[in-house]
Order: structure tokens, then sequence, then C-alpha cells
């Protein structure tokens, strides 16, 4: 009887090590930082912040979306996030936080960062959205449109608008090598917001001019975001504040990673 009690504690003893090595596995450490740009740039603007993070020790990964389609980004955004071994972060600035609102119910997806980025909820636009609380820039006449629909910001209004807190020679190699974005971007329709389902943190630009520092408050306190602020910050906080923005991202990243 005594050998039957043994042997049964043991197995029992077994089976919750066991369970718990098994929960262990499935919660692994997130180190894949995937980062998404917004509309009139490219993937170049998240130099700094990714050497940072790489420095730290993370795997990161950039996304160009082609700017041709708001289906065609997601797509590119999934298309990278299948490459990674494991969970990720996925980030986002600006038109990016559309995009990643889409893409992110993937199940890879661990967390979402957005930095001064839209973030609407499923059947929503961000153009719409922007409506809520008017930027500088949408009372402007500095966004401008292609006989074929794209649209881009007026070079000379670049610097003012979209990186007032950068030298003036780095905004105007922003503004000559900007992704000239479709304009129905702006209008596509969330299906399913990931926020919904999954923690997210918010980066607000305090001295945003592209998207009123307002509605990216607004949306964080809608989402109940882990919420940061960078005093003097303009839209392209991301390239003038990296430091700032890769701690967000590594707070996200040790948030939803086994402790």
């Amino acid at each position: 009887m005594v050998n039957r009690v043994a042997t049964f504690i043991a197995m029992l003893s077994a089976t919750v090590l066991w369970s718990g090595q098994t929960l262990n596995a499935q919660k692994p450490e997130v180190k894949n930082i995937v980062l998404v740009h917004g509309a009139w740039a490219d993937g170049s603007g998240w130099k700094s912040v990714y050497d940072i993070l790489v420095k730290d020790g993370y795997n990161v990964s950039i996304v160009q979306e082609p700017e041709t389609s708001f289906k065609e980004d997601v797509a590119a955004t999934k298309r990278v996030l299948a490459q990674q071994n494991g969970p990720s972060i996925l980030v986002a600035h600006s038109y990016g936080g559309a995009v990643i609102t889409e893409a992110g119910t993937d199940s890879s997806v661990a967390g979402l960062v957005y930095i001064a980025a839209h973030m609407p909820d499923g059947g929503e636009n961000e153009a719409d959205d922007g409506k809520r609380f008017p930027s500088d820039l949408s009372k402007s006449t500095a966004i401008k449109k292609t006989a074929d629909g794209f649209t881009y910001l007026d070079p000379s209004q670049f610097h003012e608008y979209f990186a007032a807190d950068l030298p003036a020679e780095q905004a105007a190699l922003m503004a000559r090598s900007q992704v000239f974005n479709f304009a129905d971007n702006f209008k596509a329709v969330i299906t399913t917001a990931a926020w919904r389902s999954k923690p997210s943190w918010m980066l607000v630009a305090a001295k945003d001019r592209t998207i009123n520092p307002d509605l990216e408050r607004w949306y964080a306190a809608r989402a109940h975001s882990n919420t940061t602020e960078v005093a003097g910050a303009s839209h392209s906080v991301y390239v003038s504040h990296p430091k700032e923005v890769a701690d967000l991202i590594e707070s996200a990243a040790r948030a939803v990673s086994k402790k």
C-alpha cells in the first residue's frame, strides 16, 4: 500500500512538472520585432530604432509596404510575420497603425505597438477617425494628389507638418524619397481590430501635426493601451526620438514574455 501511494505521488509530481514545462513552452520569450512604416515614408526611417533593438538582442525585421493598396500592405506585413521563428511584437507608425490593426490578428502576434499611429476599430477607417480630432495637416494645402490617385506631401511643406523636430536637410531627404500612398488606402475599412484581443501600447507625439495628438490619446484610451508621451515630438518621432520608441517596444516585448 505504501509503495502504491509513493508511486502515485511520484506520478503526480511528474505530471505537475511536465505540465509546468509545457506551460512555459507555450509562453516563450518574445524576441522578434516587426516594424511597419507609415504613408509617405519607407522602412529606412526605422534605422536608429533598429540599431538599438538589435544591440539589445532582438531579432528585427522591417516591412516595406508598397502603399499601392491597403490589401497589399496587409499582405506584405503578414508575409514578414510568416518568416519569424516564434511570436512577434508588431509595431507601426502613422498609417501603418491601420495596417497592423488588420494584420495583427495573425496568431503569431503577441502584442501591438502604435507609434504616433492610427488605431481604427472594426468597421472604421482612419480617414473618418481623423475627423474626430482634425490635424494641422488635414487643414493645410500640403497633401497633393497625382493624376492616377496617389497622395504625397508637398516637399516644401514636408518639414513643417511631418518632421518639424528633424534637421531641414534630413527632412528634405525624406520628402524627396517619400513613397506615394494610394488615396483609397486611408478609407480602407478594418474588418477585425487586433487590439480588441491583444495587448497594445501607444506612443503619443505631443507636437504631431500630421495626426492630432488628441486623436492618438483618444485611440489609446479606447483600447486601454499602455501609453507614453514624448514632449515636443513631431510625427517623425520614430526618427527623432529612437531611444524612447525602442524603450516602449522593449517594454511591450517584456510584458508579453514569460517571466
